[in-house]
């Protein structure tokens, strides 16, 4: 499992090159999961929203991110690093086991929302 945010398959302000890496890593969620799935293992990404923490704090912008995730995701709040850390036991659990390739975004349901 690994980590990955909506940067990597919409234009984000402020997220530039990470946007790329971010792009990158998804298509390497999905090539391992082909490659690896012969051998049972899975390969999954968690698209989580943005979180204050203190690393968080470091992006510029990120409070004017999280009021607009707050303002206009379905669940009208950012999630908690309990929620993305419950997504991740459950996809390395067996409750998980018919899903490889996959990118969950745990964000509120930001991801869904339009203009």
């Amino acid at each position: 499992v690994t980590l990955t945010y909506l940067g990597g398959v919409r234009v984000v302000p402020n997220y530039n090159v990470m946007g790329i890496a971010k792009a990158a890593l998804e298509m390497n969620v999905r090539y391992l999961a082909a490659e690896l799935g012969p051998h049972n293992i899975r390969v999954n990404g968690i698209s989580a929203g943005p979180i204050r923490t203190l690393a968080s704090s470091a992006v510029g912008g990120i409070l004017d991110m999280i009021h607009h995730v707050e303002a206009v995701a379905p669940l009208r709040r950012t999630v908690t690093q309990t929620e993305v850390g419950n997504t991740a036991a459950f996809l390395c659990s067996d409750l998980a086991s018919g899903i490889t390739g996959q990118i969950l975004y745990v964000d509120s349901g930001y991801a869904i929302m339009g203009m």
